[in-house]
This record gives C-alpha cells, structure tokens and sequence, in this order.
C-alpha cells in the first residue's frame, strides 16, 4: 500500500500528521534532498514539500518529473505562498496538452 509523505519545516508540516499523513522535517535544502530521494525510493506514491523548500530542490525534484511515481507536488508553508505550486500546475497542464489552457496566456 501506497502512503503520502509531507516534507518541510516543522511550523508547515506538523499538522498533517493529525490527518495521518508521514511528515519529515527539513529546512535545509541539502539534507531535504537526501530526504527526498529516500522517500521517493519507499513506498510513497505522493510527497508533498513545501514551496520555500522546493525552491532549494528543483534539480532533484527533476529527475522524478517523468515517472509516474512518486508524485511530488509543492505545497504552501506557514510562511505563506510563494506561488510556485500554481507555477508547477501551469508547467504540467502544459507539458500534458501542450499548451497553457489553464490561464490561457494573459498572467
């Protein structure tokens, strides 16, 4: 069985083991991809990892783009939102269908 981890500072993610949800705590960008790469090599089809954090991991948040499992999806930190996740959502919409449909060109 699949399980659904979420990676990021202790303030962000703490709360999402109330819900069950694997929470991993990380505020380095350098020990987060360790992390990441153990995680995605487990047993979880889904790993979220805040947006301040994803920031610091895009090249190894890369090289698991065109699997299909895990999927790694940023989510907004207590820091608030830093617009990456809308970003990620325009980039995969458009990889997909090959053109942005979502917003259609005007942002």
């Amino acid at each position: 069985m699949y399980k659904i981890a979420v990676l990021g500072d202790r303030d962000s993610v703490y709360g999402f083991a109330a819900v069950g949800l694997d929470t991993f705590f990380a505020s380095e960008p350098e020990y987060a991809a360790k992390k990441l790469r153990e995680l995605a090599g487990g047993d979880y089809a889904v790993i979220y990892v805040t947006e301040s954090l994803w920031a610091g991991l895009d090249h190894e948040i890369e090289r698991y783009r065109q699997q299909p499992l895990p999927a790694i999806l940023p989510i907004p930190g207590a820091s608030g939102n830093t617009g990456i996740g809308i970003t990620q959502v325009r980039r995969s919409v458009e990889q997909a269908v090959g053109s942005d449909i979502i917003f259609g060109g005007d942002t």
